[in-house]
């Protein structure tokens, strides 16, 4: 986004504020690395599959709405998730920035997401890719459902959720290519060797 004509306030919100976005198919980490970098970098983690869940957990009407689409492991509508995301950004006012996990998982939500920066005169400044290869991600889901009994998590639901994936998330690599801002980070290691690498990233993202 030029900067040419915005204020001095403007200028100092988009230089100072660090917007992230954590990419993969399910289980390739996001979520736990997403959640140390917000919490190392003072940052405010936004996870839609954390939220959704307690909206069903909550039986609220958008909880009623995606239960049944969340069990079948298909994506939640694009108008019901950039709702849900701005609603959350809102409540966070003065943020020093989010790690975004789990969104966008489409071109749509990618334009929602940069319109909704440009009003909040900021940008994303990074987006990570965690790589993982598919058998290490099955091998990851089943033990996760296994140990945290998540019914959402069952061998076919796992395999849905990889195919929509590949067909309708992966495309985005290209679409933050273009804008310079795509990198990515191998996912298999120990905990702390993959927060490592992701904050060598972070640190030198200018």
């Amino acid at each position: 986004m030029s900067l040419r004509g915005s204020s001095d306030a403007e200028k100092r919100n988009i230089e100072t504020m660090l917007n992230l976005i954590f990419f993969g198919p399910p289980g390739v980490g996001k979520g736990t690395q997403a959640a140390r970098v917000a919490k190392f970098y003072n940052l405010i983690h936004v996870s839609t599959g954390e939220i959704l869940r307690e909206e069903i957990r909550l039986q609220t009407d958008l909880g009623m709405k995606v239960k049944d689409v969340m069990a079948r492991g298909e994506l939640v509508s694009d108008d019901l998730l950039i709702e849900l995301l701005e609603n959350t950004c809102a409540k966070h006012k003065g943020a020093r920035g989010f790690v975004f996990d789990g969104f966008p998982r489409t071109l749509r939500q990618a334009e929602a997401l940069d319109e909704m920066m440009k009003r909040q005169n900021c940008k994303v400044a990074k987006v990570i890719a965690l790589d993982v290869p598919e058998e290490e991600l099955l091998r990851r889901l089943v033990n996760r459902a296994i140990e945290q009994g998540r019914t959402d998590d069952t061998v076919e639901v796992i395999k849905n959720r990889l195919i929509i994936y590949q067909n309708y998330t992966k495309p985005l690599i290209d679409f933050y290519k273009k804008q310079g801002i795509f990198v990515g980070v191998p996912g298999v290691g120990t905990i702390e060797d993959v927060f490592s690498s992701l904050c060598t990233v972070i640190d030198n993202r200018y």
